[in-house]
């Protein structure tokens, strides 16, 4: 009887032991998952996307999308555009295939806000970016950052991924709806990996 009992205790032991080494394994399993989500977190991404002229102008140029640390950082680099200030807006399609850039349809405006100048409290388009100028010799340089973007990440609210990058020939006014009357499409490049 006592040696039954003895084998049973045994068994139990083991048992004991047995689940509580399971038990350590998964909390290390959990802590290493959380260590691979932190780290695709902090990932970076770039694209490097070509403007083409459109329209019958000369302007083309790059554009550099960099993000990092849930930031994207937009810095462009322009020629062939004519002295002075110029509109520069991310648009819904990254289809640049027709002569005038329209086959880019309007602003990129996920949130369906009016269109405006970026931040204001009464709202703007995610693709509003704004003006820049561009010198006597037609060249222009713009940067713009945000932590609104994001460079795919499926986030319909946040995804620049297939979109267009137009420049206009003339000034966004801000208020005009809702293009801000910038005037044609001279250049377009698609935001595509």
């Amino acid at each position: 009887m006592k040696k039954a009992f003895f084998i049973t205790l045994a068994f139990c032991f083991i048992l004991v032991v047995s689940c509580k080494n399971d038990k350590k394994e998964n909390e290390i399993k959990k802590d290493t998952e959380v260590e691979i989500v932190k780290t695709t977190v902090n990932k970076s991404e770039k694209l490097i996307v070509s403007l083409e002229p459109k329209s019958n102008s000369g302007a083309s140029g790059n554009i550099v999308f960099k993000e990092e640390n849930g930031k994207v950082t937009l810095t462009a680099v322009l020629s062939g555009l004519d002295e002075g200030e110029h509109a520069i807006h991310i648009h819904e399609k990254a289809d640049c295939s027709s002569p005038d850039g329209k086959s880019t349809g309007g602003h990129w405006n996920p949130t369906a806000q009016p269109h405006g100048k970026w931040g204001v409290a009464e709202g703007y388009h995610k693709g509003d970016i704004g003006n820049f100028i561009a010198d006597a010799n037609g060249n222009g340089t713009i940067t713009f950052s945000t932590d609104e973007w994001c460079i795919g990440c499926g986030d319909p609210i946040k995804d620049i991924l297939g979109k267009a990058v137009i420049v206009h020939q003339g000034v966004d006014d801000f208020v005009t709806q809702p293009t801000g009357a910038a005037g044609g499409r001279i250049s377009c490049g698609g935001i595509i990996k």
